[in-house]
């Protein structure tokens, strides 16, 4: 479960950084490294997604010791 973390992590920011340049630049890494409309884009939107949500729920928890 440990290792779900990072990865969690990573996407989000990958997520993050992608939106950031969709806003600053028009420019979409995801549909340009994959075609739009894809399965493969789908499934790198939705792991994005779960990462997001994973990250944002864990890092609202306790601190374990």
């Amino acid at each position: 479960m440990e290792a779900i973390k990072p990865v969690a992590f990573w996407l989000t920011v990958i997520g993050a950084v992608n939106w950031g340049l969709i806003a600053l630049l028009n420019l979409n890494l995801v549909t340009i490294l994959f075609p739009a409309g894809s399965m493969i884009t789908t499934i790198i939107y939705l792991l994005i997604g779960v990462s997001g949500l994973y990250v944002a729920f864990t890092a609202s928890g306790k601190k374990k010791k």
